[in-house]
């Protein structure tokens, strides 16, 4: 897993209504006439610059009434109890100082930003907090961390890809040091992983069965065997179609597994399915406002 390096600088912009500010911790961008916020976490070595520059959705979101606030809270698979209060009320903190409404706010993360959105929002419900998100998405997180654990394992032993090792001995590592090896320490596991496989249990997303939720995935089944030789059932796609089942049996009304094909391009021109961009900018807009 790659180390990005993070520019620290400050802008602050007023022009044609809106209010764009980036203070080290979060970039906003405000809409004049707001309709909606959306509040967007990185993946686990990214930043709000990372955001910006690959969520293309993102661009001219405050013309159209979406105030966008994106974050640096990343290096997180899961949160504890004490990291979900401390959010939540540095949340609140950062629409109290921009004198943001909090209404219709939605919530989305990329990779493990996404189980700290499922997360985080699920949390906001569960305690009846001022922030009440409206919606949530997720795109190819990573949130069977059991599951997560054992691909690893599998990735090294295959040992056919040089970033996919890489990948595999970080994952173990940090997961036995946060959480112990899941055949030792199940408990810790079930306790912080947003969906478990071998529970079938969205214990802790139970929330987000009464809210509009959708799991974005692009499978890629060619690009994975060509370049990382994994099959469907090693992939961030099939933990968060299980997930969706789970829900859909739970109740949930508003619960969609999005499936894309050919939209992962990055920034740079590189096809990657593991990307901010399989999220289709007029389908989401359409989706954070209508009633």
């Amino acid at each position: 897993m790659k180390t990005i390096l993070l520019s620290i600088f400050s802008i602050f912009l007023m022009s044609c209504g809106h209010k764009q500010s980036d203070n080290q911790d979060y970039i906003l961008n405000s809409a004049k006439s707001q309709k909606a916020v959306l509040i967007l976490f990185p993946c686990f070595p990214c930043n709000k610059e990372h955001t910006e520059t690959e969520a293309v959705f993102l661009k001219e979101m405050d013309k159209i009434g979406i105030t966008t606030i994106l974050l640096d809270y990343n290096q997180k698979l899961f949160l504890t109890e004490i990291e979900k209060l401390e959010l939540s009320e540095y949340l609140n903190q950062i629409l109290d100082e921009n004198k943001i409404e909090k209404e219709n706010i939605f919530i989305g993360g990329f990779s493990s930003g996404g189980n700290v959105a499922a997360l985080i929002t699920n949390y906001l419900l569960e305690t009846q907090n001022e922030i009440k998100p409206k919606g949530v998405f997720i795109v190819d997180a990573p949130f069977d961390l059991e599951e997560l654990y054992k691909s690893a394992k599998k990735d090294l032993v295959k040992n056919a890809d040089l970033d996919a090792v890489e990948e595999a001995n970080f994952l173990i590592q940090h997961l036995e040091k946060e959480l112990g090896n899941p055949v030792e320490e199940i408990d810790n596991y079930i306790k912080n992983s947003p969906y478990l496989i071998s529970r079938n249990s969205i214990q802790n997303i139970s929330q987000l069965t009464k809210i509009k939720t959708r799991l974005y995935c692009e499978p890629a089944l060619d690009w994975q065997a060509e370049n990382r030789t994994r099959v469907y059932e090693d992939l961030n796609a099939f933990k968060l179609e299980k997930t969706y089942e789970s829900m859909i049996e739970s109740g949930a009304k508003n619960v969609e597994f999005i499936e894309t094909q050919n939209l992962g391009v990055r920034s740079n021109g590189q096809n990657h399915p593991h990307s901010w961009n399989i999220v289709m900018r007029e389908d989401l807009v359409k989706w954070i406002l209508e009633n």
